[in-house]
């Protein structure tokens, strides 16, 4: 069976995650992206190193013709969030399980979320798009306000505002860093941000958990820390749940970030539809126990997922965190520990490099700062959060500027 995977750039999601669980499933793997040279060294030397193709996988058009060229394909599939669209609508043209092309379009185009929730009933937040070249001081937004790219990953250029003249002062520099960019500016909605993970087969959508998200101090959102929760409370589930369903989300993982007001309200702060990263899925699987992205790339070819998968989840005794080693300023990475697995007292731990030694890099103030990721799994959450910071403790991280 052929498994057609879209990528822009190798991850660890696709390097120890999906290709390692395509092997076990018996599938043969076609990459494909426009950047080949980068996958061609990624997956050097691994056992079950996949085939690579160029192509100009952010148009679909391409997408479709590139397979149609080569092998049928059984499923396909992306982890990306920026090909969600082109990969919905190429496994709709072979006849594929396919998420709903335009589920996986309100997810990436934040203007459009805002739009349908607020069309739907379910949520009305002050949103309004900034086009290349308007005068942000032709809105007026209820400050302080956030203002991001309507398409935007990572938190990147993502920033809150206090006042016109800082808004106006936000537009212009990421406008210039980001040339025909689209911007969104909304509403600011404070609270302590969660996120819900699901999964579905096309029949039924299943709940993992989710994880208490601790953000850098404003007016940046950069995602520092991450703590496991099995089960929030189910009021809360099912107003997100309810939202989910507006947008049309069913088909494969999807990671849900929000907020819960005191009136006890949960409001969208945007939806990722495709599994969580930066190793929080690599900490999924293994805090869940559960062979999570063979479901994954399961649910793309049409099998169904076991019927108490959310149940199970639920019942889960196992607390996990993670949590990410920021650079604090630009210049080259000097110092720093290499890939690093542990088994100790009851946790285990797992550190691994996000920037290679001798790169400089500029100071983004996103999870671009991202040096590496250390997670950690075990039966109690006290033991957990000391073996991270023991293993912070224990090492350097060092940039010359």
């Amino acid at each position: 069976m052929r498994l057609y995977l879209l990528a822009l750039n190798p991850t660890d999601s696709v390097t120890e995650g999906f290709l390692p669980a395509a092997a076990r499933l018996g599938l043969d793997v076609t990459v494909l992206t426009d950047h080949a040279g980068p996958h061609h060294r990624a997956y050097t030397g691994m056992e079950f190193a996949p085939e690579v193709l160029e192509c100009e996988v952010p148009d679909f058009r391409a997408v479709v013709s590139r397979i149609s060229r080569h092998h049928a394909p059984d499923a396909v599939f992306s982890n990306s969030d920026h090909l969600q669209t082109q990969t919905a609508l190429a496994a709709e043209y072979f006849g594929l399980p396919a998420k709903d092309w335009k589920a996986a379009l309100r997810a990436k185009d934040k203007g459009q979320l805002r739009r349908h929730l607020a069309l739907a009933g379910l949520d009305s937040v002050w949103s309004a798009e900034l086009a290349p070249g308007q005068d942000p001081a032709e809105l007026d937004p209820p400050f302080p306000c956030v203002v991001k790219p309507r398409e935007g990953v990572a938190s990147e250029d993502v920033t809150l505002v206090g006042d016109a003249a800082e808004l106006a002062l936000r537009c212009r520099e990421i406008q210039h860093r980001r040339a025909g960019a689209t911007l969104v500016v909304e509403e600011f909605l404070p609270g302590r941000l969660h996120t819900l993970e699901t999964l579905g087969d096309g029949r039924r959508r299943h709940v993992l958990g989710g994880f208490r998200t601790r953000l850098s101090p404003p007016p940046h959102f950069i995602e520092e820390a991450l703590e496991f929760t099995p089960a929030h409370p189910p009021h809360v589930v099912g107003q997100v749940l309810t939202q989910l369903d507006a947008i049309g989300i069913g088909l494969g993982a999807c990671h849900t970030e929000f907020v819960v007001q005191p009136d006890g309200r949960a409001r969208i702060i945007e939806v990722n539809y495709r599994a969580i990263g930066d190793q929080c899925d690599l900490m999924l699987a293994e805090v869940l126990g559960i062979p999570l992205f063979e479901h994954i790339l399961g649910a793309h070819l049409g099998r169904a997922l076991p019927e108490d998968l959310g149940e199970h989840c639920a019942d889960t005794a196992r607390r996990a965190r993670n949590e990410a080693v920021c650079a604090d300023r630009a210049g080259i990475l000097t110092a720093a520990p290499g890939p690093y697995d542990e088994e100790r007292d009851g946790v285990r731990l797992a550190y691994r490099p996000l920037r290679p030694l001798g790169e400089r890099h500029e100071h983004y103030r996103t999870n671009r700062d991202y040096l590496g990721v250390i997670w950690a799994v075990g039966t109690d959450q006290a033991a957990v959060d000391t073996a991270v910071a023991r293993f912070r403790a224990a090492n350097r991280w060092e940039i010359t500027p």
